[in-house]
């Protein structure tokens, strides 16, 4: 611990956000460029160093989170690069986009601001990146083994990396025409910009690894065919199975669900349309969902000039503080959290009848109605109790040109024939049943991630990428000295 009082004397100061006026007008990331490598050191000093260290605990992967914040208080950034990259394929993304379970657990957080340690994690990265501390790490012989990774989201690039540099040959099948998987499409360039994707997958090909676009298992490639091609098949192609909203007026145009909205943005940020066929620009948008793809959605929507957006959470406002009766520390606590773009809606009075920011809490959506020619033009909601009874009288209606319905995802998508023409088992809730080491009803065949987990966080993905990976090389030599974070059915903490 590099300074015994640091929690002390020091603050909490999270790396610092463009003004809301600036970054509306771009995709950039939201975050002032080069601005946390000035207080990253002191903040990296808050960290206790604590005997039994909950971080660890909360988070997934296992990082050794005091270990490389001690590191970096002492400058000594190429050690808490190795550090970091002991348990974490890719901090620069969990860096970004995870929510950061670990602050949640760290003990400062009991009674005082959590240390920044996703900051610190993404610092490392970055740093890690500029200064050449994360070469490709090509094997040094190869087993002669041959494995297809199915799904290039976090899960199946880790699993591929790891496999890799264990010595077998991996070849990744990517559905769409560029690798990333929800990375790529699904996340808004606003929140990670596409280079450090694409700065990682050049680190993997220079490792040896293979990869195949364009190319859908079960329609373009059989997937008895490949399994037959193969050593091992690592099923990872997320959870993709959006959940509807079957309510009187779905059928009128207009309606989309988030993920046919956010990758037309996205392809509109990679150059290949001008403007999206779903644009918001002009319109009345309402967000069913209160999620984070809801929020993605909303920052979306806010950089395409709606006239307005509104997002709706069917739960009630939560409070500024954790509910130490229902969510003791140290689990991850249901609190009101302002992410950029709630931020910017907010400054921007997106949705002037909001509860918050652009938000109406405790909100159910009844119907749908719309115009003479078939396109939705309002939305008719009611405010609910805990228990989502609609309250009387407090039924009301909301402009809508555009609404995205953003409801989570069930399991994996089975109309590309995959599934089926396995036969795989399946588990009541949609996903893909395994046993303990993560293999299916089916030879030769694991699953991970969230096609087997269901839908969870990024940092869960790359933990089961990389424990997938460490039963597949099992699978093929008898051993292995892969890590192996989680099990199959290990979940976050709760009470």
């Amino acid at each position: 611990m590099a300074d015994p009082k640091g929690f002390m004397t020091t603050p909490r100061e999270d790396w610092p956000r463009r003004p809301v006026e600036e970054r509306v007008r771009d995709w950039n990331e939201v975050y002032v460029p080069r601005a946390l490598l000035p207080i990253i050191n002191k903040q990296a000093d808050r960290c206790m160093d604590c005997g039994i260290p909950f971080c660890h605990e909360a988070c997934p992967l296992g990082n050794l989170i005091p270990e490389w914040n001690d590191l970096v208080s002492r400058d000594d950034w190429r050690a808490a690069s190795d550090r970091l990259h002991a348990t974490n394929n890719f901090p620069e993304f969990t860096g970004r986009l995870c929510p950061a379970p670990c602050e949640a657990g760290c003990v400062l957080a009991i009674n005082q601001p959590a240390v920044t340690i996703k900051n610190v994690e993404c610092a490392i990265a970055d740093r890690a990146w500029e200064e050449g501390f994360a070469p490709p790490r090509p094997p040094e012989r190869l087993s002669g083994r041959t494995v297809a990774v199915i799904g290039s989201g976090p899960t199946g690039l880790a699993a591929a990396q790891q496999l890799t540099r264990a010595g077998h040959t991996v070849a990744v099948y990517e559905k769409d025409d560029r690798l990333g998987g929800l990375m790529r499409y699904g996340i808004p360039e606003f929140k990670m910009e596409k280079h450090h994707l694409e700065r990682r997958l050049e680190q993997m090909r220079a490792e040896g690894t293979k990869f195949r676009t364009s190319t859908v298992i079960g329609r373009d490639i059989g997937a008895a065919e490949l399994r037959a091609r193969y050593d091992a098949v690592v099923i990872a192609t997320g959870a993709t199975a959006w959940r509807e909203l079957p309510l009187s007026g779905r059928e009128l145009a207009g309606i989309h669900q988030a993920m046919e909205y956010l990758p037309l943005a996205n392809r509109v940020c990679e150059g290949d349309l001008e403007v999206s066929p779903l644009s918001a620009v002009g319109k009345h948008v309402v967000i069913v969902g209160g999620g984070d793809t809801g929020a993605d959605c909303l920052g979306t929507a806010v950089r395409e000039r709606a006239a307005s957006v509104t997002q709706l959470d069917i739960y009630a406002q939560p409070g500024a503080e954790r509910d130490e009766d229902a969510e003791p520390w140290p689990t991850y606590p249901k609190i009101y959290r302002l992410s950029a773009a709630h931020e910017e809606a907010g400054a921007l009075r997106t949705a002037p009848a909001a509860d918050a920011d652009a938000r109406l809490f405790a909100a159910s959506t009844l119907r749908f109605t719309g115009d003479t020619d078939g396109h939705v033009r309002s939305l008719h909601l009611v405010e609910v109790d805990a228990q989502r009874r609609p309250v009387p009288g407090t039924e009301r209606v909301l402009p809508a040109d555009l609404v995205l319905l953003a409801l989570g995802f069930s399991g994996p998508d089975r109309a590309d024939g995959l599934i089926d023409q396995l036969e795989l088992a399946m588990e009541p809730r949609g996903t893909i049943a395994r046993d303990a080491g993560f293999a299916t009803n089916v030879p030769g065949v694991f699953a991970a991630g969230d096609a087997a987990r269901g839908q969870s966080l990024i940092v869960w993905a790359i933990a089961e990428g990389r424990a997938v990976a460490a039963a597949v090389d099992r699978h093929l030599t008898g051993s292995s000295r892969l890590p192996a974070p989680i099990g199959p059915y290990d979940r976050p903490m709760t009470v």
